[in-house]
């Protein structure tokens, strides 16, 4: 990928002409035909990528015919040509350093979240988010928090996002409790145990816990414009996750890994592992991103414990031991 490194006088004064034109769309409708007939039809789109912090331009393919594969060299070509302004200061260079970490307590107000015999998810996950800045502070002062709510308010999904960015986020953690389709899990149908998902494209057998995370979206007012640009069925969606998951995927599956590690080998909770969704709360936050599902709320036993001061200080100090560990990594990079 090319790189262009601007000085910061010539930043400084296009910086205004940038952020006016963050949310601008150009479509531009095209035809691919032969003397005899249309072979495709084509429109082109260039859009800010605001996961790469940069303008794309993108084919998408309006009507295709399996006849030819015309425009693969032209997506790629467009892509490595386009893709890649970078200004000068925001190039990597050294180890990625946590300084300042995003808590999302998920759900709230009237998005309830999934519900047990007598507790909302919205409550449990907004009382472990406040234990876990409150610990982060307590246990590494040298860290600032985040709260993406902290009260019972209902936040958009892609608000959380904005709020992660705008705050220069170096790691996105958000808490959930999960639910099982029967109703009341029970034991011997494995409906128990801790869920880490990270970013990714859907996975025809593993969409459960992505739907009903994304079932926020319906309390949104606009929601189908704003939430078009992540329809996984578009092939040019596919380039944007790339941009994403090169940059952000190892890390946030290694983050993972240290927490479903610490639930299982330290708690002693059951683990379901660290899974790739389309979660939409994760697909815009510029940074490391994981979502924990904590427990089954609608699992009498796991509701308990997840409404238990016991059970939370349990959840936040797994949560913190992974965050050094994640930590300790890093720097020795």
């Amino acid at each position: 990928m090319h790189r262009v490194c601007v000085p910061n006088a010539v930043k400084k004064a296009l910086l205004p002409l940038i952020n006016a034109i963050r949310r601008f769309l150009l479509l531009i409708p095209f035809t691919i035909s032969s003397s005899k007939s249309t072979i495709a039809n084509f429109y082109l789109r260039l859009q800010f990528d605001s996961v790469a912090d940069k303008f794309v331009f993108l084919i998408n393919l309006m009507r295709q015919k399996y006849t030819r594969l015309i425009c693969g060299v032209s997506v790629l070509c467009l892509y490595i040509l386009f893709c890649s302004f970078t200004p000068a200061d925001t190039i990597v260079t050294g180890g990625y350093k946590i300084k300042n970490i995003i808590i999302d307590a998920g759900h709230g107000g009237k998005d309830a979240g999934a519900r047990g015999q007598y507790s909302f998810e919205k409550n449990v996950t907004l009382s472990i988010a406040k234990k876990l800045d409150a610990a982060i502070h307590a246990q590494l002062p040298d860290l600032t928090t985040v709260l993406t709510r902290s009260d019972d308010t209902f936040i958009e999904l892609r608000r959380r996002s904005t709020i992660a960015n705008q705050s220069k986020g170096n790691l996105f953690i958000s808490i959930h409790c999960n639910s099982s389709a029967e109703g009341t899990a029970y034991r011997a149908h494995k409906q128990s145990g801790v869920m880490v998902l990270v970013y990714g494209l859907h996975r025809a057998k593993e969409q459960a816990e992505a739907m009903r995370e994304n079932a926020s979206i319906f309390e949104e007012k606009n929601y189908q414009q704003n939430y078009q640009a992540l329809d996984d069925s578009d092939p040019a969606n596919a380039i944007i996750l790339d941009a994403f998951t090169k940059k952000y995927r190892k890390q946030s599956i290694m983050f993972g890994d240290y927490l479903m590690r610490e639930f299982t080998d330290t708690d002693g909770r059951a683990a379901l592992g660290v899974r790739e969704q389309g979660v939409y709360v994760l697909a815009n936050s510029a940074m490391p991103s994981v979502l924990i599902e904590t427990g089954f709320i609608n699992n009498p036993d796991e509701e308990e414990y997840l409404n238990s001061d016991e059970g939370q200080t349990a959840i936040v100090q797994s949560i913190i031991r992974s965050i050094t560990t994640y930590r300790n990594v890093l720097s020795s990079r």
